[in-house]
Parts: C-alpha cells; structure tokens; sequence
C-alpha cells in the first residue's frame, strides 16, 4: 500500500511542479511583455516642432499642417478606376500620403502608397533603399480593374532624412508609370444624396469633395501610439466613410479602425447590413495598444446602407469628432 502511495504521488507531484513552473514562466512573459511596451513609450517633449519649410523645400511637395503635424497627399488622378458603375476618384479613397508628426528633434512618418500591379516591385525597393518599413500591403476594393493595392510604410528618424526619404518614393512611382500621378485630370462624380438624413443617421458631419461626400471619425476613446509615439486622426487612426450616387442606388466604401475585441461585432455588423467586407489587416505593427484595419464596400439604397453603417459604429467606443483630411 505504502509503495502504491508513493507511486501515485510523484507523477501528481511532477505535474504540480510542471503547471507552477508554466504559469512562472507565463508570468514572466507577461511581465516581459509589460517591459517591452513600458520601455517603447517615447516620452516626446512638449512643444516639439516639425520644420515645415524643411520638408517643402526638400521633397518639393505642399501638403497641409494640422495641429502641428504635416500630411503630404498624392491624388491618383491617372488612375481610372471603376467598381459596380461607380467611379472611384481620390476623395473616395484613391490618393496616396505620407504624414510627419514631431518628437524633440526627431520625427515619424507615417504612409499610405497606392500601386498597381506593375508598381509594386520596384517601389517596394525603394521604400527598403530608404530604410523605411513595410507595415502591410492590403487592397481597399473588390472588383476593380485595374487593380489597385495599398502600401503602409513608416520610419523615426531625422528631417532630413525622412523627406528625403519620402520624397525618393513618390519619384520611384513617377519613373514606374512614366508619369506624376497627380497631374492628370482631376475627375469628379454626380451625386444628388440625401446629406441631411445621412448626418442624422450617422450622427456625424462629413465633406464634400468632388461629388463625394466623406465621414472622417477619430477615435479619441484609444490612446494609441507607434513606435512610442502618439498616432492621431490626422495621422490615419480614424474610421471613414466615403459616399457618392443618388438616395436610390449609393455607393459608401471606407475603412473601420477597431480594437481586437471589436473586430467580430463589426465585421457582423455590417454582413447583416448587406455591406460587404473587403479586407481585414493591420496598418501598423508596433503599435500600442493592438489596432485592426477593415475595408468594406456597400452599394444599395443610402438610407439602408447608412443605417447599416451605424450599426457598425454602435459596436465600437468610436470617437464623433469629424475632421478634414
């Protein structure tokens, strides 16, 4: 009986043994885990400036400052896109970017490049060269010819260096296409939509650009940061939704920004709705805390899809703050 005993009590006390020393090293994963994110945290001094005059003079670029950050915006007018009828213009999601936000005598860059099929392989080269990273690669739209992907890139470093850098990407798309994608003609869209009962049903205010008519709702809810450093609306942590047809037959295409808890209730959501999701990703790859993307593209009568639309919101803590892009 003793013997039996004691047989039946090493292998319980082996597996006590092996469950504490996994939760130990649990624990100290989590702590680890803890450390790194504490110790990514840049604490970026008060007042930090972008020299604005700087980055024009070196990438030979206007963009727009917004509250002391600088975004620097390609329209796509040489692309002609169209998906289900509808033209796809740049207000509807067709024009690249790249945003510089400050940190003490430093920055961030942070971008969004649309290329085609053929761009793809010698930009992404490019963007390497320069030393900045590729944070994903991902489409906005199903259906459409001709096909279109969208690049993330983002680099901390010095002014100099990042409009440089910034500014060799852009030239690499030029010398890929034979061309400066902003130079072609600019097109627009006929909508005759119903703006007051979208607002109401959104409960937010867009803009009109071009026939288009977008949504850019800010998550004020999330203190995210990149690298350490804060990202903003302004610096595409933002929910969107971009409009065009008539009250019968609309088009709303856009991009849901979500915590990893709301990515399910919204992605069902929408299905429900009749608006389909397009693409689920990420945008960004040391962000704090963890930051999903969705595309989704809706066609049908506006007041269903806005109503649908706002289902998707409810799911999330989203922000109602509305701002100019």
């Amino acid at each position: 009986m003793k013997r039996f005993f004691v047989l039946l009590t090493v292998p319980l006390l082996y597996m006590a043994c092996k469950q504490a020393n996994s939760q130990t090293q649990n624990n100290a994963a989590d702590t680890a885990s803890s450390a790194r994110s504490k110790s990514n945290v840049i604490a970026c001094p008060p007042g930090s400036k972008l020299d604005i005059a700087k980055i024009e003079q070196i990438t030979g670029m206007k963009g727009m400052e917004k509250n002391g950050e600088y975004k620097i915006t390609v329209p796509q007018n040489d692309l002609k896109i169209v998906v289900d009828g509808f033209k796809i213009i740049p207000p509807m999601g067709l024009g690249s970017w790249a945003a510089f936000t400050p940190c003490g005598d430093s920055a961030m860059v942070m971008g969004d490049i649309i290329l085609t099929e053929t761009d793809l392989k010698p930009v992404q080269q490019e963007v390497i060269k320069q030393g900045f990273a590729i944070t994903a690669i991902h489409n906005h739209f199903v259906r459409n010819r001709p096909n279109v992907m969208y690049m993330h890139i983002d680099k901390t470093s010095d002014i100099t260096t990042l409009s440089n850098g910034v500014k060799a990407i852009f030239n690499k798309v030029k010398e890929v296409r034979g061309k400066d994608p902003k130079e072609g003609k600019a097109d627009s869209v006929t909508s005759s939509l119903n703006i007051a009962q979208l607002d109401s049903i959104i409960g937010s205010k867009g803009e009109m650009s071009k026939g288009v008519y977008k949504y850019t709702i800010g998550r004020p809810d999330v203190q995210l940061v990149e690298h350490g450093i804060p990202v903003s609306t302004f610096m595409g942590f933002n929910t969107w939704a971009a409009w065009q047809g008539t009250p019968a037959r609309a088009a709303v295409a856009g991009d849901f920004t979500m915590l990893e808890n709301e990515v399910g209730p919204v992605i069902k959501a929408l299905v429900e709705n009749g608006i389909e999701v397009v693409a689920v990703h990420n945008h960004m790859v040391h962000e704090d805390p963890r930051i999903f993307f969705l595309h989704y593209w809706g066609v049908g009568n506006a007041e269903q899809l806005a109503k649908g639309l706002k289902a998707a919101l409810d799911q999330t803590d989203k922000g109602k703050a509305v701002m100019k892009m």
